[in-house]
């Protein structure tokens, strides 16, 4: 997180959170819901397996594909409901540091209200229409298509085209597993048009967006030498010292390395 507020340049510490910083913690929560409910779209026809020979085997097949239906269902709702609790949890957390950084008053604060309402009622299985939850790579219709016209777009060097493909692309698919790449894409379209500015914070989008995923190591340095242009050198520098704590073996060190000693890092 010190990382993250440095590179960002909100922050007069490493140990200090500001307001910017809950607002981007908001922001990464919001996409994580927006991923689950992703996965209460159905992608295909159901196809339980129902064959039989005689009346009782089909019976038969019938209840053992209740039972596995069932079986899924539970583990959903629970799943469903250790993620409540953590969200509810970490936006009380989020209002109780808001709170105190305007200089609130902490006592006035009331309980945190349930995340996506209230679910106390819901003790029994719950009757869900879709089939299992299916692979997080999986896209929605179209989104490929799109994200590969705006990616043309940017290899054509029509950069405002590809910028505002590329904004449009987050907007329509909030929490696509493409965004990592589409938000570092975004930013080197932004740098085509000249908005350094604009451009830091789509590569910023583009690591906490997945500050693990393949596409980090570049979206940090970028971020990196993003700030350096816009005449942070501080900052730059401890986000281009981070992408060789973080990531040592990705090829984007070299870079970083390269614009560090170009902006005098220490």
């Amino acid at each position: 997180m010190a990382a993250v507020v440095a590179t960002a340049g909100v922050a007069k510490a490493q140990d200090q959170q500001t307001l910017a910083d809950i607002r981007q913690e908001l922001t990464v929560l919001h996409v994580e819901i927006q991923r689950l409910k992703r996965e209460f779209s159905t992608t295909g026809s159901p196809a339980p397996n129902l064959s039989g020979s005689s009346v009782l085997e089909r019976v038969d097949a019938i209840e053992a594909e209740l039972q596995r239906l069932t079986r899924q269902t539970e583990q959903l709702n629970q799943r469903v409901q250790n993620i409540v609790t953590d969200g509810t949890n970490r936006i009380g957390d989020l209002e109780f540091r808001l709170v105190e950084l305007e200089g609130g008053d902490l006592s006035a604060l009331e309980e945190t209200s349930t995340l996506g309402g209230d679910t106390a009622s819901d003790t029994g299985p719950v009757s869900v229409a879709t089939p299992p939850a299916t692979d997080q790579t999986e896209l929605a219709v179209g989104e490929r298509a799109d994200f590969d016209t705006a990616s043309q777009a940017l290899v054509d060097g029509d950069f405002q085209t590809a910028a505002t493909m590329f904004a449009q692309f987050e907007a329509n698919y909030p929490g696509s597993p493409l965004a990592p790449e589409a938000n570092l894409k975004r930013g080197h379209a932004l740098e085509g048009l000249g908005d350094t500015r604009e451009a830091a914070r789509a590569f910023l989008a583009s690591f906490t967006g997945d500050s693990e995923g393949a596409f980090a190591p570049e979206a940090l340095y970028e971020l990196g030498a993003a700030l350096g242009r816009l005449g942070q050198t501080d900052q730059a520098c401890i986000t281009l010292n981070e992408v060789g704590v973080r990531f040592p073996s990705a090829p984007a060190l070299a870079n970083a390395t390269q614009e560090m000693t170009a902006l005098g890092c220490s």
